[in-house]
């Protein structure tokens, strides 16, 4: 298991100083370079990371390779961590947000997906959870809606109410459209162990990758730097054992930890104000969910790949 330390969020929970002081986790110093990644990144530094991450240790042939990435904030590198498969694979995207957009720096926690379906590997992404407002009016955010159209990208919102769109968009796998709206297939009105079974039944790969940005839980389960979704640990939870039991999961990576931003780029500090909820409205109590969460993974990632 890696630990990307990018940010400090992730060294002094329990579960994870525990596994780094017995070896069954490595950690990866990225300190120096991990505000020039945060929010977005020039291309100079994105490859900066991806040469550092050549340095871990080769992975288990038998088991997945493992990430602990740090805060939301750093999503946009899930590329460079799928980079070096050699398989056709699914990328399974757990998310409160879509980042689909085009309008933002190549590089960008809010656009990677767009970089993601570009990698000759990645055969479709399903995007599982989003409930916030990037979804009201999407054309005027940039939303790569083509993706949608074509299929490459499947989208599954937590709640979200229909959508309006310019133009035709067509029916897809989490959306039906109806004129000029985009009818959702929300996952809260599902039967959750029916629908993973589905989802599963109907991937284009054995192989998957699993990227999970915790802003996807409710806030019962998770703190983070964004504003959060809807879905529960027991979901996550269930679906993830669902798709190792019946796919050949190739890595997967965890995001959405909290860590405060003293962005020295004054770009980047107004973004995080613009666009991210007061990080004062987490408490120190509050924060040890994290903690709790990554355990509860960390326990099933252990159990499903020994």
């Amino acid at each position: 298991m890696n630990i990307l330390d990018l940010d400090h969020s992730l060294t002094h929970q329990a579960p994870i100083a525990l596994r780094l002081a017995d070896g069954r986790a490595i950690r990866m110093d990225l300190l120096a370079l991990g505000p020039k990644l945060r929010l977005w990144s020039t291309e100079r530094n994105y490859q900066r990371f991806a040469k550092l991450l050549q340095e871990r240790p080769s992975r288990a042939a038998h088991r997945p390779e493992i990430f602990f990435v740090g805060s939301g904030d750093y999503h946009h590198l899930t590329p460079a961590l799928l980079a070096d498969l050699r398989e056709p694979v699914t990328l399974i995207h757990f998310d409160n947000h879509p980042d689909w957009v085009r309008f933002a720096p190549r590089r960008h926690c809010g656009s990677w997906i767009n970089r993601a379906l570009r990698l000759h590997n990645i055969k479709r992404i399903v995007t599982l959870g989003p409930c916030s407002d990037d979804l009201k009016s999407p054309q005027f955010k940039g939303a790569n809606l083509g993706a949608l159209r074509s299929g490459a990208l499947q989208l599954f919102p937590w709640r979200h109410a229909p959508t309006k769109v310019w133009g035709r968009i067509g029916d897809g796998a989490g959306h039906e459209q109806h004129e000029n709206l985009l009818y959702w297939r929300n996952l809260a009105d599902q039967d959750w162990p029916t629908f993973i079974d589905n989802l599963i039944k109907n991937l284009p790969t054995t192989g998957v990758w699993i990227s999970i940005d915790k802003d996807v839980l409710a806030s019962e389960d998770a703190a983070t730097n964004w504003d959060q979704g809807g879905m529960r640990l027991t979901h996550l939870l269930h679906a993830i054992r669902a798709l190792a039991t019946s796919k050949r999961v190739l890595g997967i990576d965890v995001c959405g930890d909290f860590a405060r931003a003293p962005h020295s780029n004054l770009l980047k500090r107004w973004e995080a104000k613009s666009d991210q909820p007061p990080p004062e409205r987490w408490s120190e109590s509050d924060l040890l969910r994290n903690s709790t969460t990554n355990k509860a993974l960390i326990s099933l990632f252990e159990e499903l790949f020994p």
